[in-house]
């Protein structure tokens, strides 16, 4: 009998160590999923700015950004370059409450409305 109340014990331990392992793997791809999604709304920020060929003023603004039912804070700055053509954009992807950014993408962009046709 005490074999076998030994042996329950075993087997309880080991499969509490299994679903802590399954429970990390969900968080995981849980935060990859985050991360994607992320990821997506700062490339569609930046892909915006490029496709309108707009020059975009200096400074920061934020806005929502958000990808499926995830809820994102998009952080746009902009800053002089040493080149006074181009102006650098850099777009921080964060959740509400969150902490850190989930995503981060930087471009430079060209002055399209100086250049000759």
């Amino acid at each position: 009998m005490i074999e076998v109340l030994v042996a329950l014990a075993i087997i309880a331990v080991a499969l509490a160590a299994s679903l802590r392992a399954v429970g990390q793997l969900a968080n995981g791809e849980a935060d990859l999923h985050r991360r994607l999604l992320a990821g997506w709304s700062a490339d569609n920020t930046l892909a915006q700015l490029r496709l309108t060929h707009s020059w975009p003023e200096v400074g920061s603004q934020s806005f929502d950004c958000s990808q499926g039912n995830l809820q994102l804070i998009c952080t746009e700055v902009v800053s002089a370059t040493p080149n006074p053509v181009f102006r650098r954009v850099e777009v921080s992807v964060t959740m509400p409450g969150g902490r850190g950014a989930l995503a981060q993408m930087v471009t430079v962009v060209p002055n399209e409305t100086s250049r000759p046709l």
